[in-house]
């Protein structure tokens, strides 16, 4: 795969079906976390009949690379200007939503924590409406709850306060 991306590259994709020898991403090798083809469905920007067909996608959680979804087999991925949404670990994601399905930030987060005192996940969504509406599988790139990312962002606000 060409390891120059330009920001209009379209997916790329091979015919040819091999033996699956690495989950890592195909441009910083990093291993990924396994992603329902339901999400990737619903958050890439084209409607690409090939994605359906697709059931083992993963997620690259490099903070550093472009790539967001690929598979190795066949040999497809999509860029982050190709998503639907910013991904919140990504460098530079903005904005950084903590809950994909509420439209909750990062920084909604840590400012209930400073300026209103939540202290759980529990109070975060009562004070910001985090988690009220829930589609996590198709509304966060991950397509699961967002309950672990905003317990990081609480932590955070935590250790910044420090």
């Amino acid at each position: 795969m060409n390891k120059s991306r330009t920001n209009t590259e379209k997916f790329t994709s091979s015919k040819h079906e091999k033996k699956q020898t690495t989950k890592g991403c195909p441009f910083c090798s990093n291993p990924g976390a396994a992603v329902s083809t339901v999400t990737v469905k619903h958050l890439v920007k084209q409607n690409i009949q090939i994605i359906s067909e697709i059931n083992n996608f993963r997620i690259c959680m490099n903070p550093k690379c472009d790539i967001v979804y690929y598979c190795r087999i066949p040999e497809i991925s999509f860029v982050k200007n190709q998503i639907r949404v910013p991904i919140w670990y990504k460098l530079d994601a903005d904005p950084k939503y903590a809950c994909y399905c509420s439209q909750v930030t990062e920084q909604q987060v840590m400012d209930a924590v400073r300026n209103h005192g939540a202290k759980t996940v529990n109070d975060i969504n009562r004070i910001t409406g985090a988690m009220e509406v829930s589609n996590c599988i198709q509304n966060n790139p991950l397509g699961i709850c967002c309950h672990k990312i905003i317990q990081s962002c609480i932590d955070k606000a935590n250790q910044n306060n420090i």
